[in-house]
């Protein structure tokens, strides 16, 4: 947004890219609205931003399925992909809030846990800011999240990046950076941990001594084509649900 004649007039995407803005974009509003009970589950379309700059794409990047550092490596390749063949285009990444480091090539679709159990997995505001500072230090400029961001991880970007953006949210009143409002809490252990440093060498425990680190993603060998793969536009019936059961058995065992 930019003043003219005392009003805020919005600019696009590239307009503000085109400017040096450091733009920040939140696209899990899906399951967000899941959680709070405006949407069902179901037939859910994630969108996918990854471009061909051969084809005149302005703006290359990924978005969904894959968490902060599986997407910004990819993000490096496709960077070093356009600086290889002499292209420029903008960079953007939105990846999952998810910690997704065992899922497979179709990303966290494939984790069992999908998509009512991903919870154990999210990522915490610390684990955003280290992934806003990285991607801002790759290049990338549209530097957002899908799946599983919650508005606390969309201000721990908006935190990380104020000196380069020049402002921080309105959302800051009421958080203290890196924890700064435990300095007043009432046990001296607890006020010890208001520091940056505390917070980025936490090893953090799940509290859930009988779960595993790591997930087996589901492997049924279907890939683009397969018939099990095509959308319906009918709800899908009893006999084809029954099917899909007794191979999940088959596919477990």
């Amino acid at each position: 947004m930019v003043p003219s004649g005392g009003k805020k007039v919005k600019r696009g995407i590239l307009q503000r890219l085109d400017a040096g803005e450091v733009v920040i974009g939140d696209g899990g509003f899906v399951f967000a609205l899941e959680k709070r009970g405006y949407v069902k589950a179901g037939p859910w379309t994630p969108e996918a931003a990854v471009e061909h700059p051969e084809a005149g794409a302005s703006i290359v990047g990924v978005n969904c399925h894959f968490d902060p550092t599986i997407s910004l490596k990819t993000v490096k390749l496709m960077k070093e992909g356009l600086e290889a063949a002499r292209l420029k285009a903008h960079l953007m990444a939105q990846p999952l809030a998810y910690h997704t480091p065992d899922c497979g090539k179709q990303g966290f679709i494939d984790l069992p846990e999908f998509p009512f159990g991903l919870e154990p997995r999210v990522a915490t505001r610390w684990d955003i800011q280290k992934y806003a500072r990285e991607a801002y230090n790759l290049g990338v400029r549209y530097i957002g999240g899908c799946c599983g961001f919650e508005p606390y991880h969309i201000r721990a970007i908006a935190e990380e990046l104020a000196p380069q953006r020049g402002f921080l949210p309105d959302a800051s009143e009421k958080h203290g950076s890196w924890g700064s409002g435990l300095n007043m809490h009432t046990k001296p252990w607890v006020r010890a941990r208001a520091r940056k440093e505390y917070w980025e060498s936490l090893s953090l425990a799940s509290g859930r001594p009988y779960c595993p680190s790591m997930s087996r993603p589901d492997a049924w060998g279907v890939t683009k084509g397969t018939a099990e793969l095509m959308q319906q536009k009918e709800a899908t019936t009893d006999q084809q649900l029954k099917e899909l059961f007794q191979k999940q058995k088959f596919k477990s065992s």
